[in-house]
């Protein structure tokens, strides 16, 4: 059994400049865990696969399309492959989110 714990995997480079760390990475599937401070945010995207979030802490205010809400904590969203997508932190408090993407990409995002 292996046991991966946030606070000992390190923090991936990526353009959003944000802390993401990788917790699974498989043909099948990829996840990782994104923490943004107060007032952080990814930069909108386009992803070629399936993605969902899953809100651990805080209150993100999450784009999918052109609709953009803030999601509390233990909800999920979907994202369907090549639609833009975005996490945005405005409130005062952290907000921790899993990111899953299936299959795992075998392409990079698209920043836009």
């Amino acid at each position: 059994m292996e046991i991966k714990k946030v606070i000992e995997t390190t923090t991936e480079e990526t353009p959003h400049k944000v802390d993401v760390r990788k917790l699974y990475d498989k043909d099948s599937a990829q996840a990782m865990h994104i923490t943004l401070q107060p007032g952080e945010a990814l930069k909108p995207h386009i992803t070629p696969v399936d993605v969902f979030f899953y809100v651990l802490e805080g209150t993100p205010e999450i784009l999918i399309g052109k609709e953009k809400t803030e999601v509390p904590v233990d909800s999920l969203v979907d994202s369907p492959k090549d639609i833009v997508h975005c996490l945005y932190n405005n409130s005062t408090n952290i907000a921790r989110i899993l990111v899953v993407k299936a299959p795992k990409p075998n392409t990079q995002s698209k920043l836009l």
